[in-house]
C-alpha cells in the first residue's frame, strides 16, 4: 500500500490462490462498524444487488440495482469454472434488476421513506450522471440520455443512445462507470478489460482497459487513458481538471501482486495493462511483448493493496465527518478472491496533501466480514450526500449505509 510499494517478484502457480468470503447478508440488529467519531445506519434495506450511488442536486440519492449480463462465451474450462465459483460464493451470481431506484429523506432523519423505479429496463447499467436537465446512464453496452425534471421521482421514455460502449458476449469486467467534466461538455466512461491478462487475445481488448471521452452532443469519442485493467468510480478532484479512478489490477501472481490503485489519469496516458504492471514491471504471461509500450507505462499515484478489488472512489469535498475525513478520498474495497489471507472487505479513506496522497489508508467503516469470515456485505459505490454523510452500496447486504459524524 502507498505511494511507493514494494512489489515481490510474481508467483505463478497451475491452480490459483482461492480465498473468499462466501456472502451471507446480515443478520438483523447488525451492521457495518464506523471509526471512532463516526456512525452508521441504513438509509435504505431490501434492495436487489445494489452497486453504485448518486446524489441529485435535490438530495434525493439514485441507486444502481444491477448484477452482469447474460456472457455465453465466458471462459471455458478450470478458468471458467473458477470464475463460476467466485460469482456464485461472493454473491454476485444473481439476476440483474436491470434498474435505477430513488431514494428520498422527506423528513430529514437518515431513512429514505420514499422510494420509486426512477428508470426501469435497462441493461445492467452502472455509472450515471446529471448535467444539466440530461440525465446519463451508462449500461452496459451503451451510454443513453434522458430528460430530467427536477424533484421527478420517475423518468419518462426508454431514453436516447448516444454511442455504444464495448460489450459482446464476453464482456468480462462488464461495469461501465461514467461522470461528466465540470462544465458538462464531455462525458467520462470507464471501459474495463475483457480478460485477465490479455488471454482472449488482443481483439477483444479494443477499445476496452480505458477511460472514454464522449462528446455528448454527436457521440463522437475517443480513448481518454488506456492500459487499466479494470477502472472505476471516474471523479474530478476537487479545485483541479485532474480525472482520478479506482483500478482492479490483475490476478494469478502470487497473493501479494498486484496492488489496486488509484491514479489521476492523463490525456494520452499509458498505465500499463497488459503488458506490464505498477508502471514498466513485465508480465511474462504475455507473449509477444511490447517493449515500446512497456517504456510509455505511467506508474499509478497510490497502491490500495493486493487484490482488494477497489471499485468506488469518491472525494471528500463537502464531506461533514470531522477534519480526520477532510481534504482525501474515500474508497471502497469490495474484496477479494486471489489472496490468502482475505483483503479489501471495507472502506477506507486517503489523506490527500498538496494535492498527492498521503500516508497509509485509514479505516472508515469495517465488520463487512464476519467473526467466521463469511461476507456479511461488500461495499461498492460511495458517494457524499447533500447533508455531507458518506454513502455506501452495499450489494451482498442489499442496502445503502449512511455514515455520519456522532
Amino acid at each position: 500500500m502507498g505511494l511507493s510499494p514494494e512489489l515481490p517478484a510474481p508467483v505463478e502457480s497451475a491452480i490459483p490462490t482461492f480465498k473468499i468470503a462466501t456472502a451471507s447478508g446480515w443478520a438483523n440488529g447488525t451492521a457495518p462498524k464506523a471509526a471512532q467519531g463516526l456512525a452508521v445506519n441504513a438509509l435504505a434495506r431490501d434492495l436487489q444487488h445494489p452497486r453504485r450511488v448518486y446524489v441529485l442536486p435535490n438530495g434525493d440519492v439514485l441507486v444502481a440495482e444491477t448484477s452482469a449480463p447474460p456472457k455465453p462465451d465466458d471462459p471455458k474450462g478450470l478458468r471458467g469454472l473458477v470464475q463460476k465459483a467466485i460469482y456464485k460464493i461472493a454473491g454476485s451470481a444473481v439476476p440483474s434488476a436491470n434498474r435505477i431506484t430513488l431514494l428520498r429523506d422527506t423528513n430529514n432523519d437518515g431513512i429514505a421513506d420514499v422510494r420509486s423505479v426512477f428508470v426501469a429496463g435497462l441493461n445492467s447499467p452502472f455509472g450515471m450522471v446529471l448535467v444539466g436537465d440530461d440525465f446519463y446512464v451508462a449500461n452496459t453496452d451503451a451510454v443513453l440520455r434522458f430528460r430530467y425534471t427536477p424533484n421527478a421521482t420517475k423518468l419518462d421514455g426508454s431514453g436516447q443512445k448516444i454511442c455504444d460502449l464495448p460489450a459482446g458476449t464476453i464482456n468480462h469486467h462488464w461495469t461501465k462507470d461514467l461522470t461528466a467534466s465540470r462544465d458538462g461538455a464531455k462525458l467520462y466512461a470507464t471501459v474495463g478489460s475483457n480478460s485477465n491478462v490479455g488471454e482472449n487475445g488482443l481483439a477483444a481488448e479494443e477499445g476496452r482497459a480505458a477511460v472514454w471521452e464522449i462528446e455528448p452532443d454527436t457521440g463522437g469519442h475517443r480513448v481518454f487513458a488506456s492500459g487499466l485493467r479494470n477502472p472505476n468510480g471516474p471523479t474530478f478532484e476537487p479545485g483541479t481538471n485532474k480525472l482520478w479512478v479506482a483500478v482492479n489490477e490483475r490476478d494469478e501472481i502470487g497473493s501479494d501482486l498486484v496492488p489496486d490503485y488509484i491514479t489521476s489519469v492523463k490525456d494520452g496516458g499509458f498505465y500499463g495493462w497488459p503488458f506490464s504492471y505498477y508502471g514498466q514491471h513485465v508480465d511474462a504471461r504475455m507473449n509477444p511483448q511490447n517493449a515500446e509500450l512497456v517504456a510509455e507505462a505511467i506508474a499509478p499515484d497510490y497502491a490500495m493493496g493486493n487484490h482488494v478489488a477497489a471499485l468506488g472512489l469518491a472525494f471528500s469535498g463537502n464531506a461533514n465527518l470531522g477534519p480526520q475525513f477532510s481534504g482525501g478520498a474515500f474508497v471502497s474495497e469490495h474484496g477479494s478472491w486471489n489472496r490468502d489471507p482475505l483483503s479489501g472487505y471495507k472502506v477506507v479513506y486517503v489523506s490527500f496533501v498538496n494535492g498527492k496522497p498521503s500516508g497509509m489508508p485509514a479505516d472508515v467503516l469495517t465488520g463487512f466480514l464476519s467473526a467466521n469470515g463469511h461476507a456479511q456485505g461488500r461495499p461498492v459505490g460511495v458517494a457524499i450526500d447533500k447533508s455531507g454523510a458518506l454513502l455506501v452500496a452495499d450489494d451482498v447486504g442489499n442496502t445503502i449505509w449512511r455514515v455520519t459524524k456522532r
